[in-house]
């Protein structure tokens, strides 16, 4: 089986066909880090650790690499209102990023580049596109020659004279065309700064990828892939640039997945939905989270509501509750039963149907259908009289590897000690005190996993195990 691919740059479905056979070259555009990241950014880290942790199961090996932004306006804004220096800001929310996404599930890139330790390689690839003359500086600034570039919109599937209509140039800017696009900005009175040939200045924000990309992957990239609003104009412009350097394909593939809405709605801090992972993952399991995002196609929009979650999380709960009746009854079952290679047969074509929806362009939705019809085969053979530990044991091991790809193991049971209960209840008790009942219902809703049962009575809490 091949795996077929929906390829942005070519709008349909493509075969997948790495450079070099066994191996996947993949970036993936990471955050700006101001602040901690929402809902949104956190759509692109699951969908591509999930396509990243499926090419594994399919045997390749992935050098999987995603940025970070760590200069740029909105993080000089942010430091300048938090009296912070840039670097001492990007450094906290750098690892509030690793901690948030690594309760989703979510494993470290191979490489996580930050610009700012490639300043010189920028300096240099921009000093190639001015030698080339697709490039040239203008007090302090370097653009790009956007109409040198052949096959400029290829991506975004616009053309030069339909950007032309939209195109204005601002008073700050010096450029010589509107289409033009900033490679290195000048640096303003107090901001942080780098020494170049052009003056004191930055990166732009396009030409980070593509000088990062290229030192740590290569002229030509397998699979560049991002969120859906970043195909315009930043991958456009990372297009551009590499390839008018380099003269070769940037990437083959690239992937976007879609935008996610809050109760219908567009996400933004005017509408007061926005939402942050830090946040939300105090009220709702990291894994239900990660489970929701994955029941939708990657391609398609998301709409986040509590209805939908509870949803998400009553169906992970059902798998979960499968897998672990049959770990029960593997501690008690014994070898007396008479089917075993039908139900061998059964399992193995659910996951060779698991691979046939990731092959069709990781349909995690589909997969999720089959796991779940999976679920339904291990609650049918365990009303079966006789069970044998073969197919127990062969059920147990397709679930932890079709749940694996998912980024969504089964946990182990850590029981809490009496001392863990009664902290757990004191913090309880102090957020009801602190009027934050979304921490307290959290609290409740961790013991009650753990099998601990709480009552609020008129003498305190009591608990017990279940």
């Amino acid at each position: 089986m091949t795996i077929q691919l929906y390829n942005t740059l070519t709008r349909k479905k493509e075969p997948f066909v790495p450079i070099t056979e066994g191996e996947v070259k993949m970036y993936v555009c990471g955050p700006t880090v101001y602040n901690y990241i929402h809902i949104g950014n956190a759509r692109p880290v699951i969908v591509f650790d999930t396509v990243r942790r499926y090419l594994d199961y399919r045997g390749y090996h992935v050098t999987y690499v995603s940025n970070f932004t760590d200069v740029d306006d909105k993080i000089i804004k942010a430091a300048n209102e938090l009296g912070e220096e840039v670097p001492e800001l990007t450094e906290r929310f750098i690892q509030a990023f690793f901690e948030d996404v690594g309760a989703l599930g979510c494993k470290k890139a191979d490489m996580h580049p930050r610009v700012t330790d490639h300043i010189q390689d920028v300096i240099d690839f921009i000093s190639l596109l001015i030698e080339k003359e697709y490039a040239y500086e203008s007090e302090g600034d370097v653009y790009f020659r956007t109409r040198k570039f052949d096959g400029y919109g290829k991506l975004s599937h616009q053309s030069i004279d339909e950007l032309k209509v939209g195109a204005r140039i601002q008073a700050s800017e010096r450029k010589q065309d509107a289409l033009d696009f900033v490679l290195w900005k000048a640096a303003k009175p107090g901001e942080i700064s780098w020494n170049s040939p052009w003056g004191e200045g930055r990166p732009g924000w396009h030409i980070e990828c593509s000088v990062m990309a290229r030192q740590l992957l290569g002229d030509t990239i397998d699979i560049h892939a991002g969120g859906q609003d970043l195909t315009f104009p930043h991958h456009e412009n990372e297009i551009a640039q590499s390839e008018a350097l380099t003269g070769e394909t940037f990437a083959r593939y690239w992937m976007h997945n879609g935008y996610i809405n809050i109760d219908n709605e567009k996400m933004s801090k005017s509408l007061g939905n926005f939402v942050t992972v830090h946040d939300i993952i105090q009220q709702i399991d990291p894994q239900v989270l990660r489970f929701f995002m994955l029941s939708v196609h990657y391609r398609s929009p998301v709409n986040f509501s509590q209805d939908l979650v509870e949803s998400a999380s009553n169906g992970l709960d059902r798998i979960r509750t499968a897998y672990q009746n049959i770990e029960h009854r593997l501690e008690v079952s014994a070898d007396n039963g008479d089917q075993h290679d039908i139900w061998l047969h059964k399992i193995q074509e659910q996951q060779t149907a698991f691979e046939e929806a990731m092959d069709d362009d990781f349909n995690t939705a589909n997969g999720i259908a089959v796991i779940f019809e999976l679920a339904s085969l291990a609650n049918v053979y365990l009303l079966e009289k006789n069970t044998e530990k073969a197919v127990l044991e062969a059920f147990l091991k397709t679930f932890n590897q079709l749940m694996d790809v998912l980024g969504l193991p089964f946990k182990e049971k850590d029981e809490l000690n009496d001392e863990a209960v009664d902290q757990l209840i004191e913090e309880r008790l102090e957020a009801r005190k602190n009027r934050d009942f979304a921490r307290a219902d959290a609290i409740r809703g961790e013991l009650k996993e753990q099998g601990i049962l709480l009552e609020d009575t008129a003498q305190g809490v009591r608990w017990k195990r279940a």
